[in-house]
């Protein structure tokens, strides 16, 4: 065994369980280290505090005066907590959060000095903005950016630091973040909704889009992680062979959490409840050393925020349980990979779910209007939907057995689909009250009864109806949830948008009550989205010929998925919703297009790497094992010698041919990527799926065969049996 390999053995084994202790109740903890509501009202004036809740609740301004007194209100908190640092903390279009620390320290001469933080501060900063993505909107030589405070999300504290949710926008003021786009598509859609709302009950004044995600990851132990160079630099295994045991006797699911696991978990739940991140669930997923936590939902934007963070805290927590967090899609191949579901719905500010039914027709006709209109704006947006989910490590996932398929379908289940057809049969035009009294009770005063009975799940649809919310299953373990709520809410609010102006023009011109109208288009809206509708097997190749034959696409790589991003329908919807410009668009696409070929590009030169500067090395040190052995039969059988050294000879034959192919593979893998890299951005994304990617497996194959022959004992890297299966 390769010395780095036995000592991360080694230590690893040695390893023990950190114990946990919490004296108080989870309750009690939860946002002690977040400027709340609570902690608003202890420290803010009368004023402060309702310009701060006006801001959240109606987006108003927060003028300067009352900047500074929430500013000095949230010094003089953060002082009483050992804070000693502020950021503006943003999710630039890194994938990563940024943050940079500046102390509330200030002299102000004769040797004193003070805590100092005021209103300009906290609303907004001026980091540089040279080194992050920003897709051509402004060149290098312009490093100004801008940070602007969120009031929506409240400040928190980490360590020792004040952290300041906030926006980045360019000095011309296009979005260089996530969270800009989502706010404004939360806005659009809150317009959208409230406005349909009215239909059912005048006292709604705002709808709010919620998300629950779970995240789903692996936990290595960091001295096997670290020596594991693909690990390190890509976030997943280039090469190893399978282990003989797997996730195929489903005994890890659901299972008892490993002691060092679960003691993990204890420390990270601690801290996602003094920080607000309201963690509920915790389990073992399907594969080994797979784990899953999920939340309480929120607001969307909080929600993103809270995932953003909580994926920086499992990573420092993990450190110090020593522990290498991976959220990689598909670190290892062989078992599952990971996921981020997004649980998708919308509320009114009346404390109505709009994708629950209730207890009258009215009630569920509203049910019915809001589970619709988002079928039908999935269904006319399937390909954006694809291409917000598209990155190189979900690749990987999608369709692979373990993930719903890159085709975007709706699950709905078999009563519902029901209720639909029968709602598709609705009379065109003027109901009679024969109708209407059939439809509000045997069709659309049924629907409790009828989710009561649809339990069923089905694991390989990528969007589908679970109850009271869709759930968006094809999001990426390593996603900014932002990117997919950002298009689902638009699209939502388009939706919306165009079923008032059909409603209440058929209101007015046909003469039509409210729900004649409603029910009228709705009937329109089924009949044209049932296409995206699936009920089967989306692993199945019957559903990729089915889906073809119904118009719906099948990106499956991500530079074939993004063109959507870019598509004229894309930007003209971006545009009339007020969520992004064109040029906003087209500099997302080309970031996106740009980390897809860097990330390959790096894979393709780790794997290049490890495989001439450790697998040929070895094989080439075992062969040498092998030709002295040979040689010494040889010495001691003579001619005859061949009848005992056969086997010897095979592997020796063998190990070379794997050599050979390993080299050569690599050698045209490196031409290819010569040639990409002389491409411009959308030929060099392709040219590295299609011409660069392959060689990948091809030349894994080989490295994997050469695992299984030579000897355990000079193997360089560590295993997969050690990396999934040591505890």
């Amino acid at each position: 065994m390769s010395t780095l390999r036995f000592q991360a053995l080694r230590e690893t084994l040695n390893r023990k369980p950190i114990k946990i202790k919490e004296n108080k109740r989870r309750s009690s903890m939860y946002g002690e280290n977040v400027f709340n509501k609570t902690t608003m009202r202890q420290y803010l004036t009368k004023d402060a505090y309702i310009g701060v809740m006006d801001a959240i609740e109606h987006g108003s301004k927060i003028n300067r005066r009352i900047a500074d007194q929430v500013s000095s209100a949230m010094k003089d908190w953060a002082l009483s907590k050992n804070v000693t640092h502020y950021t503006h903390w943003f999710q630039p279009l890194t994938g990563a959060t940024a943050e940079k620390h500046d102390a509330f320290f200030e002299t102000i001469g004769d040797g004193m000095a003070i805590e100092k933080f005021g209103g300009g501060q906290l609303v907004q900063q001026e980091p540089d903005a040279s080194s992050f993505p920003n897709g051509g909107i402004r060149n290098t030589f312009e490093a100004r950016g801008y940070t602007a405070w969120d009031p929506t999300s409240p400040a928190f504290i980490y360590g020792t630091t004040l952290c300041i949710p906030t926006i980045f926008v360019s000095y011309t003021g296009e979005a260089l973040d996530y969270k800009t786009p989502l706010l404004r598509a939360l806005n659009t859609v809150d317009d959208a909704a409230t406005a349909v709302c009215k239909y059912f009950d005048k006292n709604v004044k705002k709808v709010s889009a919620s998300l629950g995600w779970e995240q789903e990851y692996f936990l290595i132990d960091k001295a096997l992680a670290s020596s594991r160079p693909d690990i390190l630099l890509t976030g997943r295994t280039l090469l190893g062979h399978s282990s003989a045991k797997g996730q195929q006797l489903d005994d890890h699911y659901f299972g008892t959490i490993p002691s060092r696991a679960l003691s993990y978990m204890s420390a990270l739940e601690k801290e996602c409840m003094l920080l607000g991140i309201p963690v509920k669930t915790r389990h073992n997923e399907v594969a080994p050393n797979q784990f899953e936590l999920a939340p309480i939902y929120e607001e969307s934007n909080l929600a993103v925020d809270h995932n953003s963070l909580l994926m920086d805290v499992m990573e420092k927590v993990a450190d110090r349980h020593n522990f290498k967090v991976l959220f990689h899609e598909k670190p290892f191949a062989g078992v599952n990979g990971s996921g981020k579901h997004n649980n998708w719905s919308l509320a009114t500010d009346t404390g109505v779910n709009l994708l629950s039914p209730g207890k009258t027709p009215m009630s569920n006709l509203q049910f019915l209007t809001f589970f619709v209109n988002t079928i039908k704006a999935v269904y006319e947006n399937e390909e954006l939907i694809r291409a917000s989910i598209a990155s190189a490590s979900n690749d990987h996932r999608l369709g692979a057995n373990e993930a719903p398929p890159a085709i975007i379908s709706v699950f709905i289940g078999s009563q519902l689909t029901k209720a639909l057809k029968e709602l598709e049969n609705v009379t065109h035009g003027k109901l009679s009250p024969e109708e209407k009294t059939d439809l509000k009770l045997n069709v659309v005063g049924k629907i409790p009864d009828v989710l009561l009975d649809n339990t069923d799940r089905n694991r390989t649809s990528p969007f589908a109806f679970t109850g009271n919310k869709f759930e968006f299953r094809a999001v990426g373990s390593t996603a900014n949830c932002a990117n997919p709520m950002t298009v689902l809410n638009t699209i939502v609010a388009k939706q919306l948008k165009e079923f008032k102006i059909e409603v209440d023009k058929l209101i007015e011109s046909k003469d039509l009550k409210k729900d004649e109208a409603i029910f009228n288009v709705l009937r329109e809206y089924i009949k044209a989205s049932k296409n995206i509708l699936f009920e089967g097997n989306g692993y199945g190749e019957e559903w990729e010929k089915e889906a073809k034959k119904r118009g719906l696409s099948n990106n499956k790589t991500t530079p074939e998925a993004l063109k959507a991003r870019v598509s004229k329908k894309t930007i003209a919807l971006f545009e009339e919703m007020n969520v992004m410009s064109k040029i906003e668009v087209e500099a997302r696409h080309e970031i996106e297009l740009e980390e897809y070929t860097l990330r390959i590009q790096i894979e393709g030169r780790v794997l290049g790497d490890i495989a001439k500067n450790h697998i040929v090395p070895t094989a080439i040190k075992y062969q040498n094992v092998l030709i002295k052995n040979v040689s010494g039969l040889k010495d001691i059988f003579g001619k005859d010698f061949k009848k005992y050294a056969s086997e010897q000879l095979n592997l020796i034959t063998e190990i070379s041919s794997h050599i050979e192919n390993i080299n050569s593979k690599i050698d045209r893998m490196i031409e290819e990527r010569k040639k990409a890299n002389k491409m411009d951005r959308q030929k060099a994304a392709d040219a590295y799926c299609n011409n660069v990617k392959p060689y990948f497996d091809e030349i894994r194959y080989h490295c994997d065969k050469l695992e299984l022959m030579i000897d355990d004992e000079l193997w360089p890297l560590t295993k997969y049996r050690e990396l999934l299966f040591t505890k």
